[in-house]
């Protein structure tokens, strides 16, 4: 593993704003860090009392490839380089989702002990039993843990735990006080829609909850007093500890307080949760405040009720007319979104207003993306920005391809490139030590020692060297005749499965074994091509649902037929005062050609096939090969009920064919089953665009005072 790639935008003059350097001030006996202050949350300093800022930050995960969320497997190196990295970056505000282990608290402490002037904040998360909420739809049964659990998310950050072994959950000594950094709280997760409706009727007499630091409002629902109860503990243990700050709870679009008839689907509707109905007392300083998870892609009703919203500078914005609507809702109260951002991945799952889809961006444009939504939040008078995430982490899974890795517990194994939920880090989260190869046409790296020579032959393909890593499959095709590709086309065949599929397409048979097969040229282009028994959207969505046309007889096992690959982005939906909505689709086939040398100019990471002279090398991501599972050799196979399972198999075949020449037969490749993983870290190319406009909104501090 190594760390953050340098960056020469690290250099370049940013705008100077004021210091976020606190020091915790007295107020009616308490300590108190930063405070709700009208609509800003203020930082209290040595000179100017309790000054307003802005908070630009990022959220940070759990994990590391090969992990999940519950091994907690970031180490102390770990923390200290993310740290180190996000002052870089320009980060004033960081938030963790849980109890974190000891060495986080320890690494966050010495990294403002040695930045004094330029200290990050923290805003601490605590999850429910989120799993339980779900299954038993009463938040009521689960008061009791979780305010054991915000028991112990207090004392940690004053260093004053002692946490036992437990299956998920950090553990050890705590003793580092980061108490004078914790800008705040927020409590909870995205609430589920059905599991709210039901507490609220199950709860249904319940009065709204008061307590001596936070109380629900006499029109709170029971899910919010339940909420206000958890808030309300956490002021109590703090304040036995002589201190307060502000409190917030986590919550999104789907449970917001305001009305959206042209949504389709009833669940993102069907509940709200409102801040506004829970409230600080007098006994307590630091004040609430209301926070969001805002992405500019979904729910649906974002591409409809606000399509012709104005941002601030005129341009038309949905995204900023949302953050207006919320903004107004909450009016009197500091509102801070605590998710935002937009993934640079090859896939994609759903599409947004004005190009801002989920997935399918290069890493310039994510962003771009990225720094023009904190900069929507800023010009509408939110209190900070928090942007989803600092770095990728691969257990992630998103409704369009969890059930295409299989199975499902190795998914933190391999990197998904269809999968954008595995790619919104602002950090890329690479496979290998070092980089397997970087794809520009030079093949001086294919050495004998980091790769396969697979076929050498006297006809127009010289020879084929292979090699793989965690996110795919690599060759290169050393050609007789410089640039072959411009004159016809190079045909390469995949054999995954073992059963082939009648021939590659065009070819009148040859390479019966193929079931993928990428067709370079005629000039800089490739195509790749799935054999249509394989293509898992007719079994999943055409069967069942019939979102997408079948061939009953295309989908035979090595039924002849071809299809491009794609990824389904939306079902057909009737949206309300709009009207019928077809399914929507993102196209996988046309594979990108160019550099992937982030060195390089004209670098997209999403490039997977790229030529030069006699050279031509291709990256060809697991997923596309039909792979639900690299690491152990596991692939799809549809079934007819409409669901879709894996079996393994073997070696790949490999044919590559030149022009009209018969083809060449490889001996295929093959690879070791893996169980660990070793990885890279690489600033993307979005980087500079992010770092410009924390420092932007860091300086001209909250948009009120601009």
């Amino acid at each position: 593993m190594t760390g953050c790639g340098g960056s020469g935008e690290d250099a370049e003059a940013l705008p100077q704003g004021p210091s976020y350097a606190g020091v915790p001030a007295t107020v009616d006996g308490l300590k108190v860090p930063a405070r709700v202050q009208g609509e800003d949350i203020a930082l209290a300093t040595d000179r100017d009392g309790f000054a307003p800022r802005f908070w630009p930050g990022v959220n940070l995960g759990t994990t590391l490839p090969g992990t999940f969320p519950g091994q907690l497997a970031p180490t102390r190196k770990d923390y200290d380089r993310w740290l180190n990295g996000m002052g870089e970056l320009g980060v004033r505000l960081l938030r963790v989702y849980t109890i974190l282990p000891p060495h986080f608290y320890e690494a966050f402490a010495a990294h403002n002990t040695a930045h004094p002037d330029r200290p990050i904040h923290l805003l601490h998360g605590v999850w429910i039993p989120e799993d339980e909420f779900i299954e038993g739809r009463d938040a009521y049964a689960l008061l009791d843990d979780w305010k054991a659990e915000l028991s112990d998310a207090v004392a940690v950050v004053h260093g004053d735990a002692n946490l036992p072994e437990r299956p998920g959950h950090a553990s050890g000594r705590y003793r580092a006080d980061i108490s004078q950094w914790l800008l705040g709280w927020s409590l909870g997760v995205e609430w589920d829609p059905q599991a709210v409706e039901e507490t609220n009727r199950k709860n249904a007499g319940k009065g709204p909850y008061r307590g001596r630091y936070i109380r629900a409002s006499a029109d709170a629902n029971p899910m919010e007093s339940w909420i206000a109860a958890g808030m309300d503990h956490v002021a109590t243990l703090e304040a036995k500890r002589g201190w307060s700050r502000p409190l917030t709870f986590t919550n999104w679009v789907t449970t917001d307080p305001l009305e959206h008839p042209s949504e389709a689907a009833e669940k993102e509707d069907l509940v709200s949760i409102d801040a506004t109905h829970v409230r600080a007392t007098e006994a307590w300083p630091g004040g609430v405040f209301a926070s969001y998870h805002v992405y500019p892609y979904y729910p649906d009703f974002l591409r409809w009720e606000y399509r012709d919203a104005k941002a601030a500078d005129g341009t038309t914005d949905p995204y900023a007319g949302y953050l207006r609507a919320l903004r107004a809702h909450h009016r009197g109260m500091p509102i801070m979104v605590t998710e935002f951002g937009v993934p640079a991945s090859l896939g994609a799952a759903h599409r947004g207003p004005i190009g801002r889809d989920q997935g399918g961006h290069s890493e310039q444009a994510a962003g771009k993306i990225d720094a023009s939504l904190l900069q929507r939040i800023r010009e509408e008078r939110y209190a900070g920005g928090v942007l989803f995430a600092w770095a990728d982490e691969w257990f992630k899974f998103t409704w369009n391809t969890a059930e295409l890795e299989l199975p499902p517990e190795r998914r933190a194994l391999w990197r998904n490139a269809l999968t954008n939920e595995e790619h919104f880090g602002i950090v890329a989260v690479e496979p290998g030590r070092k980089p397997t190869k970087v794809l520009d046409g030079d093949d001086r790296d294919w050495t004998a020692s980091t790769s396969q020579s697979i076929a050498e032959s006297a006809g127009p393909v010289e020879d084929v060297r292979a090699t793989h890593d965690a996110g795919g499959l690599w060759l290169r095709v050393r050609l007789r005749e410089d640039r072959a590709w411009e004159r016809g086309p190079i045909r390469i065949g995949f054999g995954v499965t073992g059963k082939g599929n009648r021939g590659l397409p065009g070819t009148n048979g040859a390479d019966p074994r193929a079931d993928h097969g990428v067709i370079v040229g005629p000039g800089e282009k490739a195509t790749l091509l799935q054999a249509a028994w394989l293509d898992p959207l007719p079994w999943l969505y055409g069967i069942a649902y019939d979102y997408v046309p079948f061939d009953q007889a295309a989908m035979r096992t090595s039924s002849g037929a071809w299809s491009r690959p794609r990824q389904l982005l939306n079902r057909p939906q009737n949206v309300p005062g709009v009207g019928p909505q077809p399914a929507e689709f993102h196209d996988l086939s046309r594979l990108r050609w160019g550099t992937a040398d982030p060195d390089a100019p004209g670098f997209d990471h999403r490039n997977l096939v790229m030529g030069r002279g006699k050279v031509l090398e291709l990256r060809v991501p697991w997923a596309l090969l039909g792979y639900s599972d690299p690491s152990s050799h596991q692939v799809l196979r549809g079934r007819k009920d409409g669901t879709v399972t894996s079996e393994r198999t073997g070696r790949v075949s490999i044919s590559v064919q030149a022009g009209s020449d018969a083809p060449l037969r490889t001996a295929g490749y093959d690879w070791e089953d893996w169980s660990t993983v070793e990885f890279h870290e690489r600033r993307k190319a979005g980087w500079g665009a992010v770092r410009r406009e924390m420092a932007t909104g860091a300086a001209k501090g909250p948009a009120s005072g601009d």
